[in-house]
């Protein structure tokens, strides 16, 4: 069985990269190389993550709350050039969407199961 935690390494973080990278150059005029210094890859690896070749991810984008994930994308990436870390903005986009309940059906379509307790937006505590 696979944990969430996988799920999210899989599927939720290359999306975030997808799209940071995206905003990053597109917007920011960040060169790639600058990007994949930032993120700790390679060139190679962000010319495939520009490219739709990385993290697509069919869920998140059917998700029905897309375009709140694309407004966060927008946030970090102007912390980001404002100064913030992509360890911060990532774990704080990727908080969004477990809380969100978009990790639920990303959960549900790759497993095959009910997704746990601990995937489920009403029963997260992260706050508590």
């Amino acid at each position: 069985m696979k944990i969430p935690c996988e799920l999210i390494v899989w599927y939720v973080l290359p999306a975030i990269r997808r799209e940071l990278a995206r905003e990053l150059v597109d917007k920011h005029g960040m060169i790639q190389a600058e990007v994949a210094r930032k993120f700790g890859v390679t060139d190679a690896a962000v010319s495939q993550y520009l490219k739709s070749k990385r993290g697509s991810n069919k869920e998140l984008e059917a998700s029905g709350r897309y375009d709140e994930f694309k407004n966060e994308i927008t946030i970090s990436a102007q912390r980001i050039v404002d100064g913030s870390d992509i360890v911060t903005e990532t774990c704080r986009i990727c908080e969004i969407i477990k809380k969100s309940g978009m990790l639920v059906s990303i959960y549900e379509v790759h497993t095959g199961l009910k997704a746990p307790d601990c995937v489920c937006p009403d029963c997260c505590h992260i706050d508590d």
